[in-house]
């Protein structure tokens, strides 16, 4: 898992969104989603689940090579 990687993509996937609201859409705090963003932290697993079905996608298609 490359935590750049994803973080590039959860960052390209909140688009226009503010990072508070969709913070507080998944119910996790600012700081943790500015962390994974950055690529300095990678989700745990019921965090990624809420994330993928957030972003109406997979968690093997997000957090993982394909």
């Amino acid at each position: 898992m490359d935590s750049k990687r994803i973080g590039k993509k959860l960052r390209k996937l909140r688009g226009e969104r503010t990072l508070m609201d969709v913070s507080r859409d998944l119910g996790i705090s600012d700081a943790a989603l500015c962390a994974y963003e950055l690529g300095q932290r990678i989700p745990r697993d019921d965090t990624k689940i809420r994330i993928a079905k957030y972003y109406e996608t997979t968690v093997s298609e997000l957090f993982y090579d394909n």
